[in-house]
Formats: C-alpha cells, structure tokens, sequence
C-alpha cells in the first residue's frame, strides 16, 4: 500500500496542475540524491505499458557536476561521475553530462528571461491531449519499445569510457569565483544561482519547455524559512511553489514537493533506488554555518519533537502568491534571480538577489 500511495501523490500532483502537456520534452535535473533518483523512478514508472495512468510527456536526464566547488580531488571526481553515468545510462532516458565550469561560458542572455513559447490563445490541455492521442494511434504500426519522441541529438553523442574534467585553468578560475564569497551562506547561494542556469541553459538549447526540480517537502520547508532569513520574503512563492515561470521560455516544476525526505528514503530502501553520495559545499577553517544549514538543523531538531513542524511550515508556503515576484519591465529585475525588485515595498526595504 505504501508503493501505490507513493505512485499515486506523484501522477496526482502532475494531473492536478496539469502544466506538462502530453508529447511535451521535459528534463529532469538529477543531483543523485534520494529525492531525484525517486523522481526518475516514478517517471519510468509512470512510462511503462503497464501503468494504468501513463505520463506521456518525453523524459531526458541532466546531470551537474560540482566536484571542484566541493574540494574533490580529480581521481575522486572521476570516480563520482562515472558513478552518475552508470545511474543515468540505466535508466534508458538520453541524458546530458554538464560541469559546473561551464557556468562561465554561460551567455549574457542567461540575466533575461526567455520570450514564452505558450501563448493565451495556444493550446488547452485538453486539446494536447487529443492530438497525442491521434497521433499515437497513427504510430501503433510501430512495434519499437523505446520511449516515443526522442531523437539522436538528444542522446551525449558518443561518452567516453572515462569521463573527462575540465581544464585545469577553468577550474581554478571557479574556485577563485567562489572563495570570493566572504560567507558560507554566500557560497551556497551562488552554487545554486549558477546550478539553476546551467540546467535553464541547457533546457533552452536543446528545446526542452519543462524542467522537473526533485526537491522534496522538506527541503522546501527548509528553503523558505532559509529565504525568509535571507530578505527573500517576497519570492517564497517562486522559489518553493510547484512552478516557476520566472525563466519566461522554461518552466521549472517540482513534482516532489508533497514528499518528505522520510518517506522518500523509505521509498528508495524498500524498492531499490540507487543513489549517489557527494561530500557538501567546502567551508573554511574555523568558519560558521550557513543560514541554510542552521535552518535545515533547527526544523530538523523541532522536527523530532513536533512530528508536524515541516507539513505546517509547508502548507503556509502553499498560501502564497507569486505576484510579488513579477516585474513590469526589465530595469525593475533582479540579475541574478530573474525576480522583480521589492523596492517599492515601504517598510519592507529593498531586495538583496
């Protein structure tokens, strides 16, 4: 009963918001972490023949690696990526291999976001849901088992055996960006910022319109009173709601948001998932803990008292508008959120990215 509660929260959550269209390319961001190595369970789930509600939307996986910031060695970063590989060639969906050095290659127009593919007078759900219906049935001569929509470019073309790094020069050039950051709180900000665009990038280039987050109900829990400390409180709604529409041409969803990390690693012991472990964001001798660690530990701690500290700090979140977060032209926009600038807020005071 735990498996069919489990399928059911996830299928229910994409049905319920319907915002991923049948026959839609979605990419989903895998960390190697419990939660989106669940997540991409339940898509193969979703996908087989068997399943009584299929997903029909077009899967591929990608991958960050953030060996240097991270302090792992060369050998140890080679280790960890033919480790995540081997995850993701398992699962049969194309995937793309990205490492964080490439964050500094990004384009200028990573600071703007993308013109919205999907206009007021395109299609309903509905309406996608008829077309791929008809155009299945045109293709049941095929008797091919693959996964229908994926092409050769959206496969890494041709992965070497042993992964190669980046040169050595970008990587040092990374790592002098991010010792830069006076804080740890800074860092670990920055690391998400960049990890954020690299995928959106990525979506954007190979024509992917949804990007799926596994991020789980606890970390959302975490991430908004940790945005409330940062003087993010006019963004709770963008950064920890089912979708996030402020990248214009790429919607960032998050379908795992109803699950808490407990049940997830319940979920990954009882069925099997693989995971891959990474060592967290370095820290300089001597130094304090990030707002995002000593939030994680203060619900955590609560958390093991009052068993329903995270659902509550969650379902106030789920309150929340996301209008705050809209700007009404491009001089009114954050750089590096994308978010509109609080500065008309009174009391409230300005907005600090």
């Amino acid at each position: 009963c735990f498996r069919e509660y489990f399928v059911h929260k996830f299928r229910a959550m994409l049905g319920k918001n319907r915002v991923i269209f049948p026959g839609e390319k979605g990419l989903l961001a895998v960390s190697g972490g419990p939660a989106s190595s669940a997540m991409v369970r339940q898509v193969q789930e979703g996908l087989s023949r068997e399943a009584a509600k299929r997903l029909r939307f077009v899967p591929s996986l990608v991958y960050v690696e953030e060996g240097a910031v991270r302090r792992q060695s060369p050998e140890q970063r080679e280790q960890t990526l033919a480790q995540m590989e081997t995850l993701l060639q398992a699962t049969g969906f194309p995937y793309h291999l990205i490492h964080l050095e490439e964050a500094l290659e990004l384009p200028p127009s990573i600071l703007q976001p993308g013109q919205e593919r999907a206009s007021a007078a395109g299609p309903s759900y509905k309406e996608a849901v008829d077309s791929f219906i008809q155009q299945q049935q045109r293709q049941d001569g095929d008797s091919s088992t693959s996964v229908p929509g994926h092409s050769a470019q959206d496969r890494p073309a041709g992965p070497p055996a042993t992964p190669r790094l980046p040169d050595a020069a970008r990587t040092q050039e990374l790592l002098r960006g991010f010792e830069a950051a006076a804080t740890a709180t800074a860092r670990e900000e920055l690391l998400e910022m960049l990890r954020t665009h690299l995928i959106v990038q990525t979506a954007r280039d190979r024509g992917y319109t949804k990007v799926m987050m596994g991020e789980s109900l606890t970390r959302v829990a975490v991430k908004l009173l940790t945005n409330l400390s940062l003087g993010r409180g006019a963004f709770l709604a963008v950064d920890t709601g089912f979708t996030d529409q402020r990248h214009g041409d790429v919607m960032v969803v998050r379908p795992m948001r109803d699950y808490t990390a407990k049940e997830i690693a319940f979920y990954n012991l009882f069925f099997s998932v693989p995971t891959v472990t990474v060592p967290p964001l370095f820290t300089k001798r001597r130094e304090k803990l990030s707002i995002h660690q000593l939030v994680e530990r203060f619900l955590l701690g609560l958390q093991e008292e009052f068993p329903s500290t995270i659902s509550t700090v969650y379902r106030t979140g789920e309150k929340l508008s996301p209008e705050p977060a809209k700007a009404s032209s491009e001089s009114q926009r954050c750089l590096l959120c994308l978010c509109g600038l609080d500065t008309e807020g009174g009391e409230w005071g300005g907005h600090w990215g």
